[in-house]
């Protein structure tokens, strides 16, 4: 048996789930609601207060279905019932961002401001220094995926460090032409 997939999905009080019998799943909570189809093999059944997931046999693909299924119905249980968050740092003189009523425009060393509209189910909150970005929503992967679009437009550079990173994100610094990690100086310099 999967170790992950064997193990039940708690459902916290306030969400419900419906399974179709076409194995298309609706969880609904306090947040929204989320609908996936899962593969018609994999069976999902709520037991009380909690949803359990079998396979069939234990063929290959059976058995990776099996944890998968298990992994997204618990972020989708998460994701109504208490939502998902993605934070990014902004490191650089000049970089910062900034809400444009619900849009984020985000100044990261380019001619102009990059203004990125949330799609549907995100919001986004800058802080006030206007160097920390936080994403939410209730569908972790579509939350990962804006925060990678957003680190995307200038990912942090090795040798000042400068960029948009991941909150907790520990970017490697090279050496410079001098040698010394992100200062000036070196042969030729004046003292």
């Amino acid at each position: 048996m999967s170790r992950i997939g064997k193990m039940p999905v708690p459902l916290p009080k306030g969400v419900s789930v419906a399974i179709d019998p076409g194995n298309a799943i609706t969880v609904k909570g306090p947040k929204g609601q989320l609908v996936q189809q899962f593969p018609a093999d994999i069976r999902v059944e709520q037991v009380g207060s909690e949803l359990r997931v079998s396979r069939p046999s234990d063929a290959d693909r059976h058995r990776a279905l099996h944890g998968l299924t298990r992994a997204l119905l618990n972020n989708m249980v998460i994701g109504v019932s208490s939502g998902f968050k993605r934070t990014l740092d902004i490191e650089g003189v000049g970089y910062r961002a900034a809400m444009l009523g619900k849009n984020l425009v985000v100044l990261v060393g380019y001619s102009h401001p990059v203004e990125i509209i949330p799609p549907a189910g995100i919001t986004f909150e800058v802080d006030k220094t206007g160097r920390q970005i936080t994403i939410s929503g209730i569908d972790k992967q579509q939350v990962g995926a804006m925060a990678a679009q957003i680190r995307e437009l200038r990912p942090p550079e090795p040798y000042k460090g400068k960029g948009v990173r991941y909150q907790g994100e520990v970017v490697r610094q090279k050496a410079g032409k001098s040698g010394k990690v992100g200062g000036k100086g070196g042969k030729g310099a004046k003292k």
